[in-house]
């Protein structure tokens, strides 16, 4: 038995029938590297041999009204691959507005709470062809978000996929185990108790947080505020639809532009983002007078010692849309991102875990129904989209002996909030996806082709 911290049960709190809070992630496969060719049955057979070795994958949600703490993983006794791994083919001419319509629609599905919280869609008729002959295959992975963050996400992906065509599956490795319903209230009892105490070391740094944040303010050395973003089309409630789309960049232009300017490949990936923004709502005469605000998620991996999945802080990013130079926006998008980590790093790490660990269910619930109904009004939003850059291997993937052509992320959106952009560096591409929900954005198809504009807008600069 494993207990969820309380940022990783945040997400169970904070979800509702349109506030879906998985993680996506859209893999474009070559079918002719697998040996021996495709063969849906066998590449079956070779997940759950992975699988085998990742209990992650294993692992449902287990709680009781009796247990005063979070909800805790325990291995599915009852684990059935075939209610996870489905089958889709695409309807005619299975190209990408097909695909993002599928993957759109799936993505907008809830997963089953009484299940392992994952899901794995493998989708056939790329293009119109065969993947048993050779043509590519497209596989949508769903995980709840809960049970992951970027970094940890990244990692269960690796462990599927491989550096060979031909890797042998690792060993078998065992799960968290099961717990009976007076053993999870047993030891959420303790737990309940112990939280005051925890509370007593939270407020210190708590404390020297606000002070740190008071002096940066007065000398004009911080990240951008909350509730400063300006009002745009998709800051508003979302619905329970969802609508994606994809595009790939080359990581050796945006490298070129990095070197040139002296900046960082996330400066530039911000700068690729406020330059389609920028130019999307110019089309729309709907450019806010003040720049967009991004909140981009940090980890914190490597900084912090508390259980849990996901490791996460964030930073407000000013995406400086209201520059219309191109290079002159990349160089304040750099200067503003210096002053937003540099504050974001001197906060406590472990901060945001800390104090969602106390917060109760009902909690997140009232919060985001508040949030929620307020909207309906002209309250400001708290930022206007999540951007969030993850790193990848520049090595070659295979998935299940398929090679990897593309990943594109997926994450979730939230009410006032109806934009993500998610991007992810591999073997010299930068893979770009976007979600958002057809009420809000129907053409966001037009803002992934802006991407590319705003790329060679950068280059040109570069000469």
């Amino acid at each position: 038995m494993q207990r969820l911290s309380g940022l990783d049960a945040s997400f169970l709190y904070l979800e509702t029938p349109d506030q879906p809070l998985h993680v996506c992630s859209i893999l474009e496969l070559d079918t002719s590297t697998i040996p021996g060719g495709y063969d849906f049955h066998q590449l079956r057979e070779a997940l759950l041999l992975r699988i085998k070795a990742m209990p992650e994958f294993r692992e449902k949600l287990a709680d009781n009204r009796f247990n005063l703490d979070h909800p805790v993983w325990v291995e599915d006794a009852d684990f059935d691959v075939d209610r996870h791994l489905h089958r889709i083919g695409l309807p005619a001419p299975g190209g990408p507005a097909e695909l993002a319509e599928i993957c759109g629609h799936l993505a907008a599905l809830p997963l089953d709470r009484s299940r392992p919280l994952w899901e794995m869609w493998v989708i056939e008729n790329i293009d119109g062809t065969d993947p048993r002959s050779g043509g590519p295959l497209v596989v949508l992975t769903k995980v709840h978000h809960a049970a992951v963050d970027g970094v940890t996400g990244a990692n269960l992906l690796s462990q599927v996929c491989t550096t060979e065509a031909d890797t042998p599956p690792p060993e078998p490795v065992q799960g968290a185990g099961t717990a009976s319903d007076l053993e999870i209230a047993l030891s959420g009892a303790v737990r309940f108790a112990t939280r005051p105490l925890k509370l007593l070391n939270v407020l210190p740094t708590t404390a020297n947080s606000v002070l740190d944040t008071v002096r940066r303010a007065r000398a004009g050395r911080t990240m951008a505020r909350p509730f400063a973003a300006p009002s745009t089309p998709f800051n508003a409630n979302v619905t329970g639809r969802r609508n994606v789309a994809f595009t790939q960049l080359d990581l050796e232009d945006v490298k070129r532009i990095k070197d040139h300017f002296g900046v960082k490949v996330n400066d530039v990936v911000m700068a690729l983002t406020s330059g389609a923004l920028r130019s999307y709502l110019l089309e729309r005469d709907q450019l806010p007078d003040s720049p967009l605000i991004a909140m981009v998620p940090v980890s914190v991996h490597d900084k912090t010692d508390r259980p849990g999945r996901n490791h996460v802080s964030g930073m407000f990013s000013r995406l400086e849309t209201t520059i219309e130079d191109p290079a002159e926006r990349l160089r304040a998008i750099a200067n503003a991102n210096s002053v937003a980590k540099q504050h974001s790093s001197a906060i406590a790490a472990s901060l945001l875990q800390d104090w969602t660990q106390f917060a109760a269910p009902a909690v997140f619930g009232v919060a985001m129904r508040v949030y929620a109904a307020s909207r309906l009004g002209e309250a400001k939003p708290v930022h206007n989209l999540v951007v969030s850059n993850v790193p990848g291997p520049q090595v070659p993937l295979y998935f299940l002996g398929a090679e990897v052509k593309a990943m594109y992320p997926l994450g979730p959106i939230f009410h006032g909030s109806g934009l993500n952009i998610t991007v992810m560096s591999l073997t010299g591409r930068l893979n770009v996806g976007m979600v958002s929900c057809p009420e809000l954005m129907p053409d966001l198809w037009e803002l992934a082709e802006g991407f590319e504009r705003a790329l060679r807008e950068l280059l040109d600069t570069v000469g």
